[in-house]
This record gives C-alpha cells, structure tokens and sequence, in this order.
C-alpha cells in the first residue's frame, strides 16, 4: 500500500467505504473526518476521528487524499457539500472502483466516485464526480451521469441517457434508449423510464414511470 486516505463520514457507508478500500485498493486508511457537531467518538477501527473543519491540522492534504462516503441524504446534497469542503482544502479526491466491475477504457470519472462490485459500465459513457453506484448496475454506452448522482442496486441504464446532477435512482429501475431526466429527480423502485423527464425536482414512479404530483423539493424539504 502506498497512498494514504482520509475517509469523511463516520456513519455505515464510512464503515463501508474503509472495508472496500482498505481490502480492494492501493490505499490505506489513515483516519475519518466528521463536522464537528456530529463528532461522538474518538477512533473507529482503531483509527483517529476528527474534526472536519481542523482536519488539514492532522491529515495535510500534501500527506493524504480524501474521499467523502456519505449517502443520498438530503438529495445527495450533503455529500455534494462535503466534497466542497474537501477540495476547499486542497485534497485530492480519491475514486474506489470495485475490481470486481467491468469499467471499459472509454469510460471517463470524474473524482470522488464510488463503484461497487458486479457493475458494467460501457463504452463512452462519463459518470461526473460525487457518484455512487451501489452494486449490479449496467450503465449503457455513450449514456451521462451527472455529478454528485447515487444509483442504488440492479439499475439498468440504456444507451445514450442523461441523469441529472444529484438525482436518486432506487433498485431495480430500467431506462429505455435516449432518456433524460432532469437535475434532482428521485426514481422509484423498478420504475419503468420510457421517456425523457426533463423538469427539475420529479419523483417518477410505476411502469411506465410517469411524475408524481409533489416534486422531490417538496418532499424531502429542500430549498430550491
């Protein structure tokens, strides 16, 4: 091993993320960062906690990289914000890709993506910075996932689609050939997406997936 990493968060996917890079990558975990208000504990895995706005004190970002593993809460907002903060500070981000997915040579990331295990991420497709895809995903060829998106298991994702920034896609759902959604939408379970969403803030459900009545501003009570 020999690139040191800082992982922000503290929460399960954190406990995650120090699991998969620590087992599947060349970098070995140095410690974790969290706000100062949310900071309860002084080690996880025998490592140090710290405090988010003096980390650079402990962690200089000459010695570390970093990696924000932060779920979708907030519409993804709060992971987008810490990686902010991140580059405000002068870390490198650092990229996990799981060796056990198919990333073909093609592909462009961009950083702090997190890829899991059993994904298939085709020929030209570009996934921005800030994504997560959980495992089983197949990302079809030439298709756009915009930055700070998570993509939860068993997502299938055609050819020549567009995901808008920060947009929740849950198991299972499917997207025809030369969709787009817009920025900010939450996909539903096994949703069918047949045609292109392009408004702001939809929560789509059912198959075919059509726009339900209150917006994912609305319900997840994010000021626009």
């Amino acid at each position: 091993m020999s690139k040191k990493l800082l992982i922000i968060g503290a929460g399960e996917f954190a406990d995650i993320a120090y699991e998969y890079f620590t087992v599947d990558s060349d970098y070995e975990v140095a410690g974790f960062a969290v706000e100062a208000e949310f900071l309860t504990e002084e080690e996880k895995f025998g490592l140090p906690v710290v405090a988010l706005e003096t980390v650079e004190t402990v962690f200089p970002a000459s010695e570390v990289e970093a990696h924000v593993a932060v779920t979708s809460t907030k519409l993804n907002r709060i992971r987008a914000r810490l990686i902010e903060i991140a580059r405000s500070k002068g870390y490198t981000l650092a990229n996990f890709i799981s060796p056990h997915a198919m990333v073909w040579r093609t592909a462009e990331l961009g950083d702090n993506v997190f890829i899991f295990e059993n994904n298939v991420v085709q020929h030209g497709v570009k996934i921005e910075s800030g994504c997560v895809l959980w495992s089983g995903n197949h990302i079809g060829h030439q298709t756009r996932i915009r930055e700070h998106c998570f993509l939860a298991s068993h997502v299938v994702v055609s050819g020549y689609c567009d995901i808008g920034a920060r947009s929740f896609v849950g198991v299972n759902a499917t997207f025809a050939d030369n969709v787009k959604i817009g920025e900010d939408c939450f996909v539903g379970m096994a949703a069918a997406v047949n045609k292109s969403f392009d408004t702001p803030g939809q929560i789509l459900n059912g198959n075919p997936a059509e726009a339900a009545k209150v917006s994912s501003y609305r319900y997840f009570r994010i000021k626009q």
